[in-house]
């Protein structure tokens, strides 16, 4: 077997990152309201992300911008400012151990999105591992 690819890194890092946010996430909000939480952690966002833009010299002036990608990036802002609110205010009612796996649910949504709006096949694999999830989720949960 190969090891992990360029993607594969990055999403084994956003897997590692989503722990970390869930673990440092239900200590903070054991101190701060759960919407204020979600502020401060969107200030720190932006102030990281643009310190990489800058220093990836990656800015684009305004009139290059595809419509169409910026009116998509700001519908995903605003589904993840709310998919934000909601875990924090989950974290701060649940232990994380119970909140992160249900916040995983994601995983078989984002499947079932992906073929009915993307047009993305639904293999047998990509269905059991998608079942397999939602069965993993029940068992955590419940």
């Amino acid at each position: 077997m190969n090891g992990p690819t360029g993607w594969q890194w990055f999403a084994l890092g956003s897997a590692l990152f989503a722990a970390l946010t869930a673990i440092l996430g239900k200590i903070g909000v054991t101190e701060v309201n759960s919407n204020l939480a979600t502020l401060i952690r969107t200030v720190v966002i932006l102030a990281v992300t643009a310190g990489i833009v800058s220093a990836r010299r990656e800015w684009e002036p305004v009139d290059r911008l595809s419509r169409a990608g910026v009116i998509a990036l700001v519908l995903s802002g605003v589904a993840t400012g709310l998919s934000w609110l909601c875990y924090y205010r989950a974290l701060q009612l649940a232990p994380a151990s119970k909140v992160a796996p249900v916040d995983k649910l994601s995983v078989a949504l984002t499947i079932l999105m992906a073929v009915v709006f993307l047009g993305e096949p639904l293999t047998w694999k990509v269905a059991v591992g998608g079942g397999l999830v939602v069965i993993g989720v029940v068992i955590l949960a419940t």
